[in-house]
């Protein structure tokens, strides 16, 4: 399951969250302040009229209320009642308010909702203003959503420049990740830290460190191979030299050629296990990438290896245009090539035929070795570059490392390896495409 996210759209959309909350604050608190300037506008006119009522000689006077229609802020309801005639009054409008000893805002419920009144008690006569309390609440809405009108419309821009601004402040980020995709696994030169933020410069220090660490590691395993070779290479060879000169002496013992036989297996073995240590090590070495002369390293190979194609009376043939021009490393290209005959002439039962076709085209290099053997089943052709992996016991000196070694001097140069049925010679073909 893949649990990646990316930072950048975190990022907006959080932003966009905290715009859509934070305009939503703004319009309550807008609402808040609105209802409360207007509340103290109006309070101030009512108490005017009430008291502008009051200075002119006030007679009973009683409003109506029409509940079909919507009232403004402007729209006050003035009520005139004596003390002594409030029993004969109409109460079905509900607006008048029992008689108070202080003048002051009062609120009351009538069927025509919640009402704000301002009452001045007068000697013989109440006056009373009045105002529906739901006209100042639309007012404040109303003033509210024109101020949130324009946030929302310039929203999408902000928000679309708020990415932008993420978007650049990210790309340090990216710049980043594409610098480490452009190297190769052999560049391990620490990563400067000037053209970086301060955020990521810790992540930057530990990476370099990892690339020291690497970089020890991979100097460490070139010399244990370096070292290894000289070791085991030596008293081999001397070792060797010492049983032929024995084999010489008592060519009967049948012990002494089993033994000699065991020292070359273990001989051949070494020699490919330092060359696939070496495949391991030098990985991706581009400083030694160059133009090579594929047909003159196909002739290198067949000529350190024809003593042991004469020995079986194997027909070693090449078959190769003029001029291949491959620009690969040169010592993985001959691995190649000499592992994969070594191996036709070690499996191609005595009189066989082996050839080796080296073409080149307009956009690829081909290498072609196929052998009269026995072949190999196709559902065994994806273990062949298993390492120590062999599809039989063979009587033959292998370790069962040479095509892994191939594998992965092919895999090195940006090859592919393919492995099929020879149609001319009825054995394992193996395909090689650069």
């Amino acid at each position: 399951m893949n649990s990646a996210y990316s930072l950048k759209k975190r990022l907006i959309i959080y932003v966009s969250i905290v715009s859509v909350l934070l305009g939503c604050i703004l319009i309550f608190a807008a609402y808040r302040i609105a209802l409360e300037e207007i509340n103290e506008i109006l309070d101030a006119q009512m108490q005017n009229l009430a008291e502008r009522v009051a200075h002119h000689d006030p007679k009973p006077i009683q409003s109506q209320v029409d509940i079909r229609k919507r009232y403004h802020e402007e729209d006050l309801f003035v009520d005139v009642w004596s003390y002594h005639e409030k029993e004969h009054l109409s109460h079905q409008l509900g607006l008048l308010v029992q008689p108070v000893a202080k003048a002051g805002f009062y609120k009351h419920k009538t069927k025509h909702g919640v009402w704000h009144t301002y009452v001045l008690p007068l000697k013989d006569y109440q006056i009373q203003v009045s105002q529906q309390k739901s006209v100042r609440q639309h007012l404040a809405l109303e003033l509210a959503s024109n101020m949130f009108i324009p946030y929302v419309l310039f929203l999408p821009i902000i928000l679309f420049a708020l990415s932008w601004g993420i978007s650049r402040n990210l790309k340090p980020l990216k710049d980043f990740k594409e610098e480490l995709s452009k190297r190769g696994a052999n560049e391990l030169e620490p990563i400067k830290m000037e053209s970086y933020p301060e955020e990521i410069l810790p992540t930057i220090k530990e990476m370099n460190y990892l690339f020291d660490r690497i970089l020890l590691a991979q100097n460490e395993q070139k010399q244990f191979v370096a070292d290894a070779a000289h070791e085991l290479r030596t008293p081999l060879t001397a070792l060797n030299l010492q049983m032929q000169i024995l084999l010489q002496q008592r060519q009967d013992d049948p012990a002494i050629a089993n033994l000699s036989k065991g020292l070359d297996r273990v001989q051949h073995l070494v020699i490919q296990l330092l060359s696939l240590a070496k495949q391991d090590a030098s990985l991706n070495e581009l400083e030694n990438f160059k133009a090579i002369d594929l047909n003159a390293i196909a002739m290198n190979c067949v000529e350190q290896l024809i003593q042991f194609a004469l020995q079986k009376e194997i027909d070693l043939g090449v078959v190769q245009h003029q001029n291949i021009q491959l620009y690969a490393l040169e010592s993985s290209i001959h691995s190649i090539l000499f592992n994969l005959i070594d191996n036709s002439i070690k499996y191609t039962p005595v009189g066989g035929i082996i050839n080796v076709v080296l073409r080149q085209d307009d956009h690829h290099v081909t290498i072609i070795v196929e052998d009269s053997g026995a072949g190999i089943d196709e559902q065994l052709y994806e273990k062949l570059t298993q390492r120590f992996y062999r599809t039989q016991n063979h009587v033959e000196v292998g370790s069962g490392l040479g095509l892994s070694i191939v594998a992965k001097a092919v895999e090195k140069n940006s090859g592919q390896l393919y492995f099929s049925k020879s149609e001319n010679l009825g054995g394992l073909k193996v395909t090689i495409t650069f």
